[in-house]
């Protein structure tokens, strides 16, 4: 059983599918690990530490031919894979909805392409759920790039010469990003608030110190989607919620969105009307800008003024974290192959559960239903 590590080609991505770590315990199950030159470099992993672990280290067309199994952080080329084995893995992020071309790619050459972001959010499979472990990170840097971008202090500080009173912060969408950006600017000392469309999140962010913004004269509606994600709202508790946060947002100084719908558009949280009531020198950071954006105005990759507001819209915000978050990425791809490993087939074999939710191709076809709906 071979498996090929990839350098990523993806402009900006600086993170890498295996680590030495998780290299040395592939190899402990008995598989042969093959690692393109320069792929951990952005992530601070030496060839060599590869080379250490167990694994041969070398280029492209080497480390794929006779390759079972492909790991990626964001889906390789469909044309660049010439040499795997017929029906190999590809396993990584493979984007479904955004790269429909790709997943026909993957069908057309007999690939058997494996969606790490479709792992269904089960107790099971939490520990291979590259969603959770990529947005924690998310949501930490997010914070850290607001604080870079504002022009004042988190904490409110008493000295000989004044007080600087603490920044207000607003965290909109309270899941995995929401809640540790939620963590991270309590930490850093400011005055946190939130708000959710999933009414269970009013106990979480409680939990951690921060102050609940929630619609309170709509009633019986949870925002709960499938698997734990948000879902589309009413038009009456979407009104509800813009008269609600428009008369908070205008107190922020800095605001930090991370709404996302898996497969559709990111909602549309702030409009230009309520950047217009911050006050200059706020900040807005919008994790969704790649999906659409939560923010009116926000462009991804880029950091823009608007009425005196920043509003920062980095690309691929865990690659800024690159060494932790290759880390746990790594992690997340071994814990989903060695719990499938069969000692006896020195190789993983998936069950029905999960293999059906990531598979998206198998056989020279697209397999998976959220794809054929």
């Amino acid at each position: 059983m071979k498996i090929a590590i990839l350098k990523e080609a993806a402009a900006g991505e600086r993170r890498v599918s295996a680590t030495p770590e998780t290299v040395k315990k592939f190899v402990g199950l008995g598989a042969q690990l093959a690692v393109e030159s320069g792929a951990g470099l952005d992530a601070s992993i030496a060839d060599q530490a590869y080379a250490d672990a167990g694994a041969s280290v070398g280029a492209r067309a080497d480390v794929l031919k006779d390759a079972d199994i492909v790991l990626g952080v964001q889906g390789p080329d469909p044309a660049s894979l010439t040499g795997t084995k017929p029906g190999a893995w590809i396993v990584a992020g493979l984007n479904p909805f955004g790269e429909r071309a790709r997943v026909d790619a993957y069908a057309s050459g007999g690939f058997e392409a494996l969606a790490m972001e479709f792992m269904p959010r089960i107790t099971r499979a939490q520990s291979m759920d590259i969603l959770s472990s990529q947005s924690n990170l998310a949501g930490y840097k997010a914070v850290l790039d607001a604080a870079a971008e504002y022009g004042r202090a988190f904490p409110m500080m008493m000295t000989a010469a004044g007080t600087v009173s603490a920044a207000k912060a607003f965290v909109m969408g309270v899941g995995v990003a929401g809640l540790q950006a939620i963590a991270t600017a309590r930490r850093l000392g400011a005055q946190v608030s939130a708000t959710d469309v999933r009414a269970a999140t009013k106990e979480q962010i409680l939990s951690l110190g921060a102050k609940p913004i929630f619609v309170e004269a709509v009633k019986g509606i949870e925002g709960e989607g499938t698997g734990g994600y948000a879902t589309e709202m009413s038009d009456e508790y979407k009104a509800a919620q813009a008269e609600l946060v428009s008369s908070h947002i205008a107190k922020q100084d800095i605001v930090i969105t991370t709404a996302l719908i898996p497969g559709r558009p990111a909602p549309r949280l702030i409009s230009d009307a309520q950047i217009a009531s911050m006050k200059p020198g706020s900040v807005i950071v919008d994790l969704a800008v790649e999906a659409g954006g939560n923010v009116e105005g926000a462009v991804a990759g880029e950091i823009v003024v608007k009425h005196g507001v920043k509003i920062v819209g980095h690309r691929n915000v865990p690659s800024r974290l690159a060494a932790d978050s290759s880390a746990l990425f790594a992690r997340n791809l071994f814990n989903f192959l060695s719990a499938f490993w069969d000692k006896e087939q020195g190789k993983p074999v998936l069950d029905d559960e999960i293999g059906n939710a990531i598979r998206l191709t198998q056989g020279g076809k697209v397999v998976n239903e959220r794809l054929l709906g």
